[in-house]
């Protein structure tokens, strides 16, 4: 069926009926090697860590969900930021987003600049974004958009526009908003990177990665690398992603619904000092995100009145709200990015950036969202 929508992808690309035996939800392979029947001949699987059944339909139903020709799915997001960063030629200059996963800045900030040159630039103001490229002549730039934590906003179109004209590639960690909301192939980006351990999968039991792209080139460079050093998606966290991924439109929709009502909420709570939400029409790149996105996500930051003592009081009292790292799934998470999801980065980065002790993080579950502000309101009482 061709022009299916992303409703239908999400269930049936990748997810045929088994053709051996007609069963409805396919078998996992979960096996480490192939039989072949002549040295060399084979139908298409040698071993496990190259390639397997169930990762490839995992792979074909990702792919079509980014409009992308190829995706290759990791054993987390960090080892597909790995295979990304090998990929690239030793002595690379990489531009990257200022406000990032904790986990991507002490990967280009502690591992890898043996290797390459790195610069942490706001790629949100794209005067200095198109100043640092010509000084600097990246050879990459990364961006996340929304950012994590702050939830900043990159124009995609500009950003990768400026990147082509001057040689370098553009990666979109499309992380919060998911393919569901935003497609960043479509906006001109080279490749997209995605943790599904988050909303991709969307039920806090697989921890993976993904990488989306258009160029066989690109996709012959990074398969190397993955095969050679290993870092594959196992057959069974594969079919349970695959499982995942057939709820991610209904989930996806729920986690904005609930999301813009909570934003609502603690943007008039007088415990609070400052909401951040692509979906408020108070957040300053409000406009951008419409225009490159499709909804606005479940994902919060808001600054609660005071510091760490108010922070403590108020996470240490939600119930229904986890206090855990992570994110994306139907469960509602609170997280406090300066302890733990952004500890690796130094407190005076961290603070320069503006994440402060009093911000709190919320992944915004499927749950009902009247239980979810209660619980959200009972915690405040504490503050």
């Amino acid at each position: 069926m061709k022009d299916m929508k992303f409703e239908t992808k999400v269930i049936h690309v990748g997810g045929e009926p088994d053709p051996t035996t007609g069963a409805i939800m396919p078998p996992i392979y979960q096996t480490s090697t192939y039989v072949q029947s002549s040295p060399g001949e084979h139908k298409g699987y040698e071993y496990t860590r190259s390639h397997n059944p169930t990762r490839t339909r995992l792979q074909e139903c990702l792919a079509s969900l980014e409009n992308a020709q190829h995706c290759l799915v990791t054993s987390s997001g960090l080892s597909a930021s790995t295979l990304i960063m090998h990929m690239l030629p030793k002595g690379s200059r990489i531009i990257c987003g200022d406000d990032v996963y904790g986990g991507t800045y002490r990967l280009f900030s502690k591992v890898f600049p043996e290797i390459h040159e790195f610069k942490f630039v706001d790629t949100t103001n794209l005067k200095l974004l198109e100043k640092e490229m010509k000084e600097f002549r990246p050879a990459l730039v990364w961006l996340e958009t929304p950012t994590n934590p702050l939830l900043k906003i990159s124009d995609i179109v500009a950003i990768s526009d400026l990147a082509k004209k001057a040689g370098a590639l553009t990666v979109v960690d499309n992380t919060f908003m998911s393919p569901y909301f935003q497609n960043p192939l479509d906006l001109g980006a080279d490749m997209v990177l995605h943790s599904m351990t988050k909303f991709i999968n969307g039920h806090s039991d697989v921890v993976g990665g993904a990488i989306m792209l258009n160029s066989q080139e690109l996709l012959d460079k990074l398969f190397f690398y993955q095969n050679a050093i290993g870092p594959s998606q196992s057959p069974f966290d594969s079919w349970l992603v695959l499982r995942g991924v057939k709820t991610l439109a209904v989930r996806m929709k729920t986690h904005e619904a609930n999301a813009i009502k909570i934003a609502n909420f603690l943007e008039k709570h007088p415990k609070v000092d400052r909401v951040a939400y692509p979906g408020l029409k108070s957040h300053p790149q409000h406009e951008l995100a419409r225009t490159q996105m499709k909804g606005f996500g479940g994902m919060i930051t808001f600054f609660v009145k005071g510091g760490i003592t108010e922070s403590r009081k108020f996470l240490e009292n939600v119930k229904l709200f986890a206090l855990a790292e992570s994110l994306g799934g139907v469960e509602s998470l609170v997280d406090h990015p300066a302890i733990m999801t952004h500890a690796s980065i130094p407190q005076t980065v961290r603070e320069g950036l503006g994440i402060f002790d009093n911000l709190i993080r919320l992944s915004v579950g499927i749950e009902d969202c009247d239980d979810l502000i209660r619980d959200l309101e009972n915690a405040f009482k504490y503050v």
